[in-house]
């Protein structure tokens, strides 16, 4: 074996002694990298608890939620889907999360002569009785939760002297329409009764 040859094959161990060696890793250094995004998680998720519980504080003074009459009537309409949150009307990042409105559920709406009737599985129902009805409109967001345009069934009602705006969506949204045209025909006729005894006083 010739010297060159000899001095090859010292240079071909040496670079493979070197390749071996790069692949050992700095586990201290990566253990710390999870430790500290594992922490950052917590701290983000800890502040976003303290927001939800300081801003049921600042919205404490919501009454209960009315509950359902025994006897509401006949349904009008019903539906079940998703219910994704209320927020002050017409303000629609300014999520109310006081008497349990903040969480979003599945929904099963009854509409009735009575009012609008919400059961929620795993969370508090409420009803909207028929005089606190302000209204329905299609949109595409609410508190966070963005769908596409008229994805959205949003019902406008009064409850403790502030106007709430509530969204939900039907597992088959073309009943959407549907619910709108019947809220504001109850809330239109609400209207015109109003009206026409305030002009016979």
């Amino acid at each position: 074996m010739t010297p060159a040859t000899l001095l090859a094959a010292g240079l071909t161990t040496r670079l493979a002694a070197e390749e071996k060696s790069a692949t050992v890793t700095d586990w201290g250094g990566r253990i710390g990298w999870l430790v500290g995004l594992a922490l950052f998680v917590a701290l983000v998720y800890w502040l976003m608890r303290e927001g939800w519980k300081w801003r049921g504080t600042l919205q404490s003074d919501l009454p209960e939620l009315p509950a359902a009459p025994r006897e509401p009537g006949a349904a009008r309409l019903t539906m079940t889907g998703r219910y994704h949150g209320s927020t002050t009307a017409g303000q629609w990042l300014d999520r109310i999360v006081a008497q349990g409105l903040g969480t979003r559920s599945r929904a099963e709406l009854t509409l009735t002569d009575a009012g609008l009737d919400v059961v929620r599985p795993g969370a508090q129902d409420f009803f909207v009785p028929a005089a606190q009805l302000r209204g329905a409109r299609l949109d595409k967001g609410i508190a966070g939760k963005v769908l596409t345009e008229g994805g959205l069934l949003v019902v406008t009602w009064e409850h403790g002297g502030k106007l709430l705006d509530s969204g939900f969506r039907s597992e088959r949204a073309a009943e959407h329409t549907e619910w709108v045209a019947a809220l504001n025909s109850m809330t239109e006729t609400k209207l015109e009764t109003n009206t026409t005894e305030g002009v016979e006083r």
